[in-house]
Parts: C-alpha cells; sequence; structure tokens
C-alpha cells in the first residue's frame, strides 16, 4: 500500500465516521435509577438530553433541579471530551487527521 493509498483510507475513514457520528446524534438510551424515582436521557452524541426527577425527592423545585442536573453533567462530558481529544493528540504527536476523534 502507498501513501496515497493510506490518505485515501483516512479520507474514507473520516467520512464513515461523521455519518455514524450522525446516525447517532438522532439515537437515544434511558436510564432509571431509585425505582423510577431519577430517569435520565441521552443522546449518542453523549449529551443529556432530559433529565426526570421525582417530585417527592425534589420537592417543588423539581424543574430547576433537573436543569441544573441536566447542564452540569454535559458540562462535564464537554470537558471529558476536551480531554480526550487533548491526551489523544498528545499521544499522536497531532498526526490523526481532522474528525477522527468524536466532536466536543
Amino acid at each position: 500500500m502507498n501513501f496515497q493509498d493510506m490518505i485515501k483510507q483516512a479520507g474514507q475513514l473520516r467520512e464513515r465516521m461523521a455519518d455514524m457520528q450522525k446516525e447517532l446524534a438522532s439515537k437515544t438510551v434511558e436510564a432509571s435509577v431509585g425505582g423510577g424515582m431519577l430517569t435520565v436521557v441521552a443522546n449518542g452524541k453523549m449529551e443529556i438530553v432530559s433529565v426526570r426527577i421525582d417530585k417527592e425527592i425534589a420537592g417543588d423545585e423539581v424543574a430547576l433541579l433537573q436543569d441544573l442536573v441536566r447542564a452540569g453533567v454535559n458540562e462535564a462530558l464537554t470537558r471529558c471530551r476536551e480531554l480526550v481529544a487533548a491526551e489523544m493528540a498528545r499521544a499522536t504527536g497531532g498526526i490523526l487527521p481532522p474528525g477522527i476523534l468524536p466532536e466536543k
């Protein structure tokens, strides 16, 4: 395999990864804990879509608490993705083409 073939394959891989990321973004998973007292829905982009907290454990401020939990978890996940991208770039000497790592 010559260098041009490698570059072509890298481009094809980048395209497949982008297609997969788009497909995953539209899919969701749901997890419930505490006998259904807390339910979290996330998408394939590793973003929290919704948080539902039973009013029995949160009282009258349940909507605010749900929004704060969702925002806090999404911020933590963003920082994790940034950390992974920085470490991968350091480990590979920056040779990975753009689009190989998950987007922020």
